[in-house]
């Protein structure tokens, strides 16, 4: 098996028999050269995993490419005119050659406050695990495991804890793109802050008034 990291969550997987692309996202660059795709799957809706603007372009590149996606992610294709195959945690996927498992069910919790929308992690050939936003520990041991290292949604000591509990031969660091784009945690500070409170995201090194 080899492995290409296109940054952030985005990962070509290819087996021998097939090449998979899994969250081809607006973090994430290169895939678009990516050719001859047996699939591309995606694990859940949100724009650094699933970029709608480029995938139509990557898709007509690689005719023969299935486009795979969780349920909440292909309506929201189909609302653009693209046709994915909708998935839940539990499917045998057969690929190429390659066998894709797919596991988990949920994103992460990011606030209480926030709905949980659906995610898709994919265990290809039993092998390798991309678990998408989740921490989702599989019933089998697995040789290569996608770590999530940075997000709203987890602390470092929980991506450690992660890495312990699946105990992979491999742990691929994925979802970093984020520790260097603050503004992610800045919308969320926005989006949940009290009424009442305004955030001001001070220029290093500029007195503000505040």
């Amino acid at each position: 098996m080899q492995i290409t990291h296109y940054g952030h969550s985005c990962l070509l997987v290819q087996t021998g028999s097939a090449r998979l692309l899994i969250d081809p996202g607006a973090f994430s660059s290169g895939f678009e050269s990516v050719r001859e795709l047996t699939a591309v799957l995606i694990t859940h809706q949100h724009v650094d995993h699933l970029d709608v603007e480029r995938l139509p372009a990557l898709l007509a590149a690689n005719p023969g490419a299935e486009l795979i996606t969780d349920v909440a992610s292909a309506e929201q294709l189909a609302e653009r005119g693209v046709t994915a195959r909708a998935v839940a945690a539990g499917e045998r996927l057969d690929l190429g050659g390659s066998v894709v498992q797919t596991v988990g069910g949920q994103h992460a919790v990011i606030h209480p406050d926030l709905p949980v929308i659906p995610n898709v992690g994919y265990l290809v050939d039993g092998l390798l695990l991309h678990p998408g936003d989740s921490f989702h520990v599989p019933d089998r041991p697995v040789d290569v495991l996608g770590v999530p290292t940075g997000a709203p949604w987890l602390k470092a000591a929980e991506a450690v804890d992660y890495v312990r509990a699946v105990s992979p031969r491999v742990a691929v660091p994925i979802h970093e793109a984020v520790l260097s784009r603050p503004q992610m945690v800045y919308g969320l500070l926005e989006l949940l802050k009290p009424e009442a409170t305004t955030v001001r995201v001070l220029t290093p090194g500029e007195p503000t008034e505040v």
